[in-house]
């Protein structure tokens, strides 16, 4: 009795530097399979359906149960984790085969692995944290309403996965390469002022959202309201609202900007009649 067969096409790139192929491998198809068990399928017998050997497919995974969003990739034409594409569900619009790419708002490293920093360095600009004196023991916090508890959680649900990102026609790839003979850190203060100026992008708009929603981060609301305005800021939407509809967590960021442009109007009113 024949096996039945999963056929994997794989976007490969060995190097940052070096153009990308394809490459088909073929797994034993198992009952409740997902997209990281048939990488790790691939890992164990790395050779491709023409019977060559080949390297291991790189790919980044951490939680494996859609918690820590580093497993993003493009899977049959669609981004989201590999943890949670569940094979059977696959073949129902492709029963040919799976097919697996790189995000391509980031620049590849290896296979299917990208480096996020870029989004990272968003939520820098952003100040998306709530400051605090010290790690000592400071007491209960401010009180919440539950309203506002219930506006803030879906928020907080974010893992930085980058689906948004990716879905976003106004988010386009940028790659900052370091120079001859420059530093590392000469590169990394060009490469994050490139950055500063490019579109913050989703993720980081609606946790900037979020850290204004709590009653302590209200208090440097303006700072962070300040960079949601600055080149490459919120102005630079199109509202096509790709971003939620990809969203694993089915996080409302439509509603994100809609709070973010208000606050944005308001602080712009405040200002001018401040001085």
């Amino acid at each position: 009795m024949n096996e039945p067969k999963l056929t994997v096409r794989v976007l490969r790139q060995d190097h940052p530097d070096r153009p990308s192929y394809w490459q088909t491998f073929q797994v034993r198809r198992e009952p409740s399979m997902n997209v990281t068990s048939v990488l790790q399928r691939i890992a164990a017998n790395p050779t491709t359906i023409e019977g060559m050997k080949t390297t291991p497919v790189a790919y980044d995974a951490n939680c494996l149960e859609e918690v820590c969003g580093s497993c993003t990739m493009v899977i049959n034409g669609r981004v989201r984790q590999a943890c949670s594409a569940l094979i059977d569900d696959l073949l129902k619009d492709n029963p040919a085969h799976v097919e697996l790419r790189p995000m391509s708002k980031f620049p590849v490293i290896r296979d299917l692995f990208v480096d996020r920093q870029r989004l990272f360095r968003a939520l820098e600009k952003l100040k998306c944290w709530i400051p605090v004196d010290g790690y000592y023991d400071m007491g209960p916090g401010p009180l919440q309403s539950q309203q506002e508890q219930s506006m803030a959680y879906p928020l907080s649900q974010c893992m930085s996965c980058g689906c948004c990102l990716e879905a976003c026609p106004q988010y386009t790839r940028v790659e900052v390469k370091q120079a001859d003979g420059e530093c590392d850190e000469d590169f990394k203060r060009r490469r994050d002022a490139e950055y500063d100026r490019q579109f913050i992008g989703a993720a980081a708009m609606s946790q900037s959202v979020l850290m204004n929603s709590h009653p302590t981060g209200r208090m440097s609301a303006s700072d962070r309201i300040e960079a949601m305005i600055a080149p490459g800021g919120i102005q630079n939407c199109g509202k096509a609202g790709n971003c939620q509809a990809v969203c694993p967590k089915e996080i409302p960021l439509m509603t994100s900007w809609g709070r973010a442009g208000r606050a944005a109007t308001l602080h712009a009113i405040r200002k001018f009649f401040d001085g």
